[in-house]
């Protein structure tokens, strides 16, 4: 069942009201959804953990049913820490202050600014994917990573911005997602939703925007204050999504923004909640019965 024993409800934040789904029993969790997904593409994984945690499932601002908020300079609307500070004002209104922290692709950007950003609150840090963080992505970039990679510079323009280029080809010719085989009925329609929403589309892009720009920005002061991740960090990659993007060493990005990093791999495409969600799931609670959560 899709969420089945979830409560839906969209939480004021403050700046942004998050649409979110929570449910489950135990220590809370969060968990973050990637581009161009919702909340939804975590509903498996949810249902495999709702028996041990508190599973708290938000949209990102700018995605989904969440706010789309204004434009601001630089993107700061869009920015990472901006999401994270969302993150933080919605486990305030659920009840929880320290919590667990989960995120794929983009997701995992805003997982890892909440935790450098709020380490009072983080008791723990996943994410899935190598490209944290974002201005080690950057500095790492090749043309390997331009060619395919490229949506990253396409979606980020300003000058001759994207959204007009998919309003003219369509989203359902310019978005790719897994068939509802894959997702899920209900996370499938749950997605094109949001895709065919123009408002949506922008906040995407402004997601990425402020990936070029602000969040790399925040990267490089902490980098030169020498700020670090202070909770236990686990990072996950999918075998069969470019793992060898930078390097042989899959936690090469986040070893010096870390005290205590873990990892490993686990056979999948890039969406791994949605191709492996009882491995993703086996993954977080593994890692999560080491974590303290006072």
């Amino acid at each position: 069942m899709f969420f089945e024993g979830f409560a839906l409800e969209t939480v004021d934040c403050g700046e942004v009201a998050l649409r979110v789904r929570h449910g489950g029993d135990g220590p809370p969790v969060v968990l973050l959804h990637g581009h161009p997904r919702t909340h939804a593409t975590w509903h498996r994984v949810a249902a495999l953990l709702a028996d041990r945690y508190t599973v708290v499932c938000p949209d990102l601002r700018g995605y989904g049913g969440s706010t789309v908020p204004p434009d601001a300079p630089d993107h700061a609307q869009a920015s990472k820490r901006a999401m994270a500070g969302d993150v933080v004002a919605l486990m305030d209104a659920l009840g929880h202050p320290r919590f667990a922290l989960a995120g794929h692709d983009r997701g995992g950007y805003a997982a890892f600014r909440a935790a450098m950003d709020h380490p009072e609150r983080i008791a723990a840090l996943t994410t899935f994917g190598r490209a944290v963080p974002i201005l080690e992505t950057l500095e790492r970039m090749g043309a390997r990573f331009a060619r395919e990679w490229w949506h990253w510079f396409f979606l980020g323009q300003t000058s001759k911005p994207a959204e007009k280029v998919i309003a003219a080809i369509g989203p359902d010719d310019w978005y790719r997602t897994h068939g509802p085989e894959v997702m899920g009925a209900e996370a499938h329609d749950d997605v094109w939703a949001a895709l065919r929403n123009p408002a949506v589309v922008h906040g995407m892009c402004e997601d990425y925007r402020a990936g070029l720009t602000i969040d790399a920005e925040h990267d490089r002061a902490d980098r030169a204050a020498g700020r670090r991740v202070r909770c236990p960090v686990q990072s996950v990659w999918a075998a069969r999504d470019d793992p060898d993007l930078f390097g042989p060493d899959p936690l090469a990005v986040l070893r010096g923004w870390t005290e205590d990093l873990r990892g490993a791999g686990i056979d999948s495409g890039h969406h791994v909640a949605e191709e492996a969600p009882e491995a993703t799931a086996a993954a977080l609670a593994e890692f999560w019965t080491e974590v303290r959560w006072t």
